[in-house]
Protein backbone atom coordinates (compact mmCIF):
# COMPACT_ATOMS: atom_id res chain seq x y z
CA UNK A 1 0.00 0.00 0.00
CA UNK A 2 1.16 3.41 -0.98
CA UNK A 3 0.03 4.91 2.49
CA UNK A 4 2.94 2.18 4.18
CA UNK A 5 5.79 3.98 1.95
CA UNK A 6 7.41 6.84 4.29
CA UNK A 7 9.14 8.03 1.47
CA UNK A 8 6.14 10.03 -1.16
CA UNK A 9 8.43 11.97 -3.33
CA UNK A 10 7.13 10.37 -6.36
CA UNK A 11 3.50 10.25 -5.55
CA UNK A 12 2.27 12.31 -7.88
CA UNK A 13 -1.47 13.85 -8.55
CA UNK A 14 -2.04 11.09 -11.82
CA UNK A 15 -0.44 7.59 -12.03
CA UNK A 16 2.67 6.95 -14.25
CA UNK A 17 2.33 4.73 -17.61
CA UNK A 18 5.53 3.40 -18.83
CA UNK A 19 5.01 2.84 -22.63
CA UNK A 20 7.71 1.17 -24.28
CA UNK A 21 9.47 0.68 -27.20
CA UNK A 22 9.91 -1.54 -30.00
CA UNK A 23 11.53 -4.74 -30.28
CA UNK A 24 10.26 -5.54 -26.39
CA UNK A 25 6.99 -6.41 -24.34
CA UNK A 26 6.17 -5.77 -20.98
CA UNK A 27 7.52 -9.23 -20.10
CA UNK A 28 6.33 -10.50 -16.29
CA UNK A 29 10.10 -11.79 -16.15
CA UNK A 30 11.71 -9.90 -17.85
CA UNK A 31 10.93 -6.55 -17.07
CA UNK A 32 12.09 -3.96 -20.41
CA UNK A 33 12.39 -0.92 -17.35
CA UNK A 34 14.51 -2.90 -15.84
CA UNK A 35 15.07 -1.37 -11.60
CA UNK A 36 13.69 1.86 -12.34
CA UNK A 37 9.75 0.83 -11.35
CA UNK A 38 11.08 -0.71 -7.84
CA UNK A 39 13.06 2.60 -7.55
CA UNK A 40 10.30 4.49 -7.96
CA UNK A 41 7.68 2.52 -6.49
CA UNK A 42 10.20 2.55 -3.58
CA UNK A 43 9.18 6.35 -3.38
CA UNK A 44 5.53 5.94 -3.00
CA UNK A 45 4.89 5.90 -7.31
CA UNK A 46 1.98 4.90 -8.64
CA UNK A 47 2.76 3.21 -11.89
CA UNK A 48 1.48 0.59 -14.69
CA UNK A 49 2.76 -0.22 -18.04
CA UNK A 50 0.97 0.16 -21.67
CA UNK A 51 1.17 -4.01 -22.34
CA UNK A 52 1.08 -3.11 -26.32
CA UNK A 53 3.10 -5.30 -29.09
CA UNK A 54 6.74 -4.92 -29.85
CA UNK A 55 6.75 -4.96 -33.53
CA UNK A 56 2.90 -3.64 -34.65
CA UNK A 57 2.25 -0.29 -36.45
CA UNK A 58 2.12 2.78 -34.31
CA UNK A 59 -1.96 2.59 -35.02
CA UNK A 60 -2.28 -0.99 -33.45
CA UNK A 61 -0.38 0.04 -30.54
CA UNK A 62 -2.22 3.24 -30.29
CA UNK A 63 -5.29 1.56 -29.58
CA UNK A 64 -4.01 -1.21 -27.42
CA UNK A 65 -2.68 1.71 -24.94
CA UNK A 66 -6.04 3.82 -25.84
CA UNK A 67 -7.94 0.43 -24.11
CA UNK A 68 -5.32 0.12 -21.40
CA UNK A 69 -5.48 3.62 -20.33
CA UNK A 70 -9.24 3.21 -19.68
CA UNK A 71 -8.91 0.65 -17.63
CA UNK A 72 -6.07 2.35 -15.62
CA UNK A 73 -8.79 5.19 -15.13
CA UNK A 74 -11.68 2.77 -14.05
CA UNK A 75 -8.66 0.53 -11.84
CA UNK A 76 -7.44 3.79 -10.19
CA UNK A 77 -9.82 6.31 -9.76
CA UNK A 78 -7.69 9.31 -11.54
CA UNK A 79 -9.38 11.24 -13.91
CA UNK A 80 -5.49 11.36 -16.75
CA UNK A 81 -2.61 9.93 -16.31
CA UNK A 82 1.09 10.68 -16.74
CA UNK A 83 3.03 9.20 -19.93
CA UNK A 84 6.63 8.08 -19.78
CA UNK A 85 8.05 6.56 -23.31
CA UNK A 86 10.75 5.33 -24.72
CA UNK A 87 11.57 5.37 -28.24
CA UNK A 88 8.52 4.34 -30.32
CA UNK A 89 6.37 4.05 -27.52
CA UNK A 90 6.65 8.03 -27.66
CA UNK A 91 4.95 8.26 -31.04
CA UNK A 92 2.35 5.66 -30.52
CA UNK A 93 1.18 8.24 -27.54
CA UNK A 94 1.29 10.97 -29.57
CA UNK A 95 -1.09 9.58 -32.30
CA UNK A 96 -2.89 7.93 -28.69
CA UNK A 97 -3.73 11.98 -27.73
CA UNK A 98 -3.70 13.67 -31.07
CA UNK A 99 -5.70 10.91 -32.97
CA UNK A 100 -7.77 8.82 -31.12
CA UNK A 101 -9.25 12.15 -29.11
CA UNK A 102 -7.63 10.63 -25.63
CA UNK A 103 -6.23 13.89 -24.88
CA UNK A 104 -8.39 14.94 -21.90
CA UNK A 105 -7.38 11.96 -19.58
CA UNK A 106 -3.55 12.59 -20.75
CA UNK A 107 -2.10 15.25 -18.56
CA UNK A 108 1.68 14.89 -19.32
CA UNK A 109 3.91 13.20 -21.67
CA UNK A 110 7.45 12.33 -21.21
CA UNK A 111 9.76 10.73 -23.91
CA UNK A 112 13.17 9.58 -23.63
CA UNK A 113 14.78 9.07 -26.84
CA UNK A 114 11.71 8.89 -29.30
CA UNK A 115 12.36 9.76 -33.02
CA UNK A 116 10.08 12.41 -33.43
CA UNK A 117 11.47 13.56 -36.71
CA UNK A 118 12.39 9.81 -37.83
CA UNK A 119 15.90 8.25 -38.84
CA UNK A 120 16.66 9.32 -41.95
CA UNK A 121 19.27 5.94 -42.43
CA UNK A 122 16.02 4.13 -42.20
CA UNK A 123 14.89 5.52 -45.12
CA UNK A 124 18.55 4.43 -47.03
CA UNK A 125 17.26 1.00 -45.55
CA UNK A 126 13.92 1.45 -47.31
CA UNK A 127 15.41 1.85 -50.89
CA UNK A 128 16.39 -1.99 -51.07
CA UNK A 129 13.56 -3.88 -53.19
CA UNK A 130 10.10 -3.54 -51.20
CA UNK A 131 10.86 -7.58 -52.37
CA UNK A 132 13.58 -8.56 -49.79
CA UNK A 133 12.13 -6.34 -46.90
CA UNK A 134 8.68 -8.24 -47.33
CA UNK A 135 10.12 -11.74 -47.19
CA UNK A 136 12.46 -10.62 -44.12
CA UNK A 137 9.00 -8.94 -42.52
CA UNK A 138 6.88 -12.57 -43.18
CA UNK A 139 9.41 -14.56 -40.84
CA UNK A 140 10.33 -11.74 -38.36
CA UNK A 141 6.39 -11.35 -37.67
CA UNK A 142 5.94 -15.35 -37.62
CA UNK A 143 8.71 -15.21 -34.91
CA UNK A 144 7.56 -12.40 -33.02
CA UNK A 145 3.88 -13.85 -33.19
CA UNK A 146 5.16 -16.49 -30.97
CA UNK A 147 7.07 -14.29 -28.66
CA UNK A 148 3.64 -12.98 -27.80
CA UNK A 149 2.93 -10.22 -30.00
CA UNK A 150 -0.89 -10.26 -31.36
CA UNK A 151 -0.36 -8.00 -34.64
CA UNK A 152 3.38 -7.62 -35.60
CA UNK A 153 3.80 -6.11 -38.54
CA UNK A 154 7.49 -5.58 -39.19
CA UNK A 155 7.13 -4.04 -42.42
CA UNK A 156 4.80 -1.45 -41.24
CA UNK A 157 6.89 -0.48 -38.46
CA UNK A 158 10.28 0.17 -40.28
CA UNK A 159 8.57 2.04 -42.66
CA UNK A 160 7.18 4.11 -40.14
CA UNK A 161 10.38 5.03 -38.57
CA UNK A 162 11.57 6.64 -41.59
CA UNK A 163 12.11 10.50 -41.76
CA UNK A 164 9.80 10.70 -44.10
CA UNK A 165 7.03 8.97 -42.76
CA UNK A 166 7.60 11.40 -39.62
CA UNK A 167 7.36 14.29 -41.44
CA UNK A 168 3.99 13.53 -42.61
CA UNK A 169 2.29 11.84 -39.14
CA UNK A 170 3.94 15.46 -37.55
CA UNK A 171 1.94 17.44 -39.51
CA UNK A 172 -1.29 15.50 -39.00
CA UNK A 173 -0.47 14.65 -35.16
CA UNK A 174 0.46 18.47 -33.56
CA UNK A 175 0.86 18.83 -30.25
CA UNK A 176 -2.24 19.54 -27.91
CA UNK A 177 -2.59 22.50 -25.87
CA UNK A 178 -3.34 21.81 -22.15
CA UNK A 179 -0.60 18.39 -22.21
CA UNK A 180 2.72 19.15 -21.00
CA UNK A 181 5.42 17.55 -23.48
CA UNK A 182 8.94 16.87 -22.07
CA UNK A 183 11.68 14.77 -24.09
CA UNK A 184 15.10 13.74 -22.96
CA UNK A 185 17.92 12.59 -25.86
CA UNK A 186 20.71 9.66 -25.06
CA UNK A 187 24.08 10.12 -26.68
CA UNK A 188 26.51 7.81 -27.06
CA UNK A 189 30.65 8.63 -26.67
CA UNK A 190 31.63 6.09 -29.92
CA UNK A 191 30.55 3.03 -31.31
CA UNK A 192 32.65 1.15 -28.21
CA UNK A 193 30.66 2.61 -25.53
CA UNK A 194 27.60 -0.21 -26.14
CA UNK A 195 28.58 -3.06 -28.31
CA UNK A 196 25.26 -4.41 -28.95
CA UNK A 197 24.71 -1.17 -31.28
CA UNK A 198 28.58 -0.97 -32.38
CA UNK A 199 27.21 -0.83 -35.88
CA UNK A 200 23.87 1.13 -35.78
CA UNK A 201 26.07 4.01 -34.05
CA UNK A 202 28.56 3.38 -36.59
CA UNK A 203 26.18 4.35 -39.50
CA UNK A 204 23.63 6.36 -37.74
CA UNK A 205 26.64 8.64 -36.87
CA UNK A 206 27.93 8.97 -40.37
CA UNK A 207 24.46 9.14 -42.06
CA UNK A 208 22.62 11.72 -38.96
CA UNK A 209 25.49 12.70 -36.80
CA UNK A 210 25.27 11.89 -32.44
CA UNK A 211 22.97 9.58 -31.13
CA UNK A 212 22.26 6.98 -28.82
CA UNK A 213 22.78 3.53 -31.11
CA UNK A 214 19.74 3.85 -32.63
CA UNK A 215 18.06 7.27 -32.15
CA UNK A 216 19.50 11.02 -32.90
CA UNK A 217 19.92 13.24 -30.76
CA UNK A 218 18.46 15.54 -33.06
CA UNK A 219 14.99 13.93 -33.54
CA UNK A 220 14.82 13.04 -30.17
CA UNK A 221 13.74 16.72 -29.28
CA UNK A 222 10.38 17.11 -28.32
CA UNK A 223 8.63 19.68 -26.45
CA UNK A 224 10.36 21.18 -23.81
CA UNK A 225 13.63 19.50 -24.68
CA UNK A 226 15.11 18.79 -21.14
CA UNK A 227 18.74 17.87 -22.12
CA UNK A 228 20.91 15.46 -23.39
CA UNK A 229 21.83 11.70 -21.34
CA UNK A 230 25.31 11.80 -21.34
CA UNK A 231 27.29 9.25 -18.98
CA UNK A 232 29.81 10.08 -16.75
CA UNK A 233 32.22 8.01 -18.10
CA UNK A 234 33.66 7.59 -21.23
CA UNK A 235 31.25 4.92 -21.93
CA UNK A 236 27.93 7.27 -22.75
CA UNK A 237 24.56 6.16 -22.74
CA UNK A 238 23.03 3.84 -25.39
CA UNK A 239 18.93 3.13 -26.03
CA UNK A 240 19.88 0.12 -24.02
CA UNK A 241 20.59 2.20 -21.42
CA UNK A 242 17.91 4.09 -21.44
CA UNK A 243 15.97 1.57 -19.94
CA UNK A 244 18.17 -0.03 -17.45
CA UNK A 245 18.22 -3.29 -19.58
CA UNK A 246 21.78 -4.41 -17.49
CA UNK A 247 20.00 -3.63 -14.30
CA UNK A 248 22.91 -1.55 -13.06
CA UNK A 249 24.50 1.44 -12.89
CA UNK A 250 26.34 2.63 -15.74
CA UNK A 251 29.43 4.16 -13.73
CA UNK A 252 30.31 4.54 -9.86
CA UNK A 253 32.24 8.14 -11.15
CA UNK A 254 29.84 11.11 -9.80
CA UNK A 255 29.84 13.92 -12.18
CA UNK A 256 27.64 16.54 -12.27
CA UNK A 257 25.12 17.15 -15.39
CA UNK A 258 25.94 14.15 -16.01
CA UNK A 259 24.44 10.22 -15.93
CA UNK A 260 25.86 7.82 -12.98
CA UNK A 261 22.50 5.60 -12.52
CA UNK A 262 19.40 5.81 -15.17
CA UNK A 263 17.36 5.33 -12.52
CA UNK A 264 18.19 8.76 -11.12
CA UNK A 265 17.39 10.29 -14.15
CA UNK A 266 13.61 8.48 -13.77
CA UNK A 267 13.44 9.60 -10.08
CA UNK A 268 14.05 12.91 -11.09
CA UNK A 269 11.36 13.13 -13.97
CA UNK A 270 8.43 11.91 -11.70
CA UNK A 271 9.35 14.34 -8.71
CA UNK A 272 9.49 17.33 -11.48
CA UNK A 273 5.95 15.94 -12.49
CA UNK A 274 4.47 15.93 -8.92
CA UNK A 275 6.15 19.43 -8.29
CA UNK A 276 4.32 20.21 -11.13
CA UNK A 277 1.09 19.37 -10.34
CA UNK A 278 1.00 16.39 -12.16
Amino acid sequence: MIMDIPDKSCLTKYPIIFVHGAALRDWERFNYWGRIPNVLASRGCRFYYGQQDGWASIENNADTLNARITEILRESGADKVNIIAHSKGGIESRYLISSLGMADVVASLTTVSTPHRGVKTMDLLLKFPSFWFRIVSFFANRWFRWLGDRNPDFHSLCRQLSATYMDTFNQHNPDVDGIYYQSYAGAMRNSFSDMLLFWPHFFIKIIEGENDGLVPTSSAQWGNFKGFLRGATSRGVSHADEVDIRRRRLSKRMREGYVSDICDIYVSIVEELKQLGY
